[in-house]
């Protein structure tokens, strides 16, 4: 799981930061809302932890521009302890829970895994591109209604590539997602698998389902 942290107030951030880490997730951690909507925008997150009261963009602008762009992230506001308008004004524009300062670490904790249990038992079972079908529970993909065998490992680039439908995905991205913990992975082998997968979802070249942009990555779009 991977959680951005936008808080400007560094003792906060830092303890907030290693807490996650300690406990497994994958954390990035920004100190402004403009660098923290970029961040939201351009990167996967399972979860978004956002302080209202931000430099630059504060962070109710930055519930408003995410969801005007239909992100569905879960998000946990951070709030002073006195604004209760505030607290008011993210659920309103669309945050999913918030939690006033000063908070213990262990209530923190507590709202962030109820805010990604939620957001995993709604995520839809199964995402339509186009002729594509992929059943993100049976983890089976069919095209035109024809079952595709996948391996295990084009599987997992072929959903990491549709959750993503019309953004530029970097190879960086991609190679952190399949080798986490490898610091040297071979780039050579995401090329094999984009490969095999144009062959087995555009046998006849009238989709192009997967676009390599040179320099840039893929980009998925059906």
């Amino acid at each position: 799981m991977r959680i951005l942290i936008v808080e400007d107030e560094l003792e906060i951030r830092v303890q907030v930061s290693r807490h996650f880490e300690s406990a497994g997730y994958q954390v990035e951690a920004v100190t402004d809302g403009k660098e923290g909507l970029y961040f939201a925008t351009e990167y996967p997150f399972d979860l978004l932890i956002l302080d209202l009261g931000l430099p630059g963009i504060n962070g109710l602008d930055i519930i408003r521009r995410l969801r005007a762009q239909g992100s569905k992230l879960p998000i946990l506001a951070l709030t002073a302890r006195g604004g209760w308008q505030d607290r008011v004004k993210g659920l309103e524009v669309g945050a999913d829970d918030y939690l006033p300062k000063p908070f213990r670490m262990e209530e923190l904790s507590a709202r962030v895994v109820a805010l990604l249990r939620r957001a995993q038992l709604g995520a839809q079972s199964l995402l339509q591109c186009g002729p594509l079908a992929l059943d993100l529970e049976g983890q089976c993909v069919r095209l035109h209604e024809q079952e595709v065998e996948l391996t295990a490992m084009e599987y997992r680039v072929l959903e990491f590539l549709a959750r993503r439908r019309g953004r530029v995905v970097s190879r960086t991205e991609m190679r952190e997602f399949l080798y986490p913990d490898d610091d040297d992975p071979d780039s050579n082998v995401i090329d094999v698998i984009v490969g095999r997968l144009r062959r087995k979802l555009d046998p006849n070249g009238d989709i192009h389902p997967i676009e390599t942009l040179r320099g840039r990555g893929y980009r998925f779009h059906t």
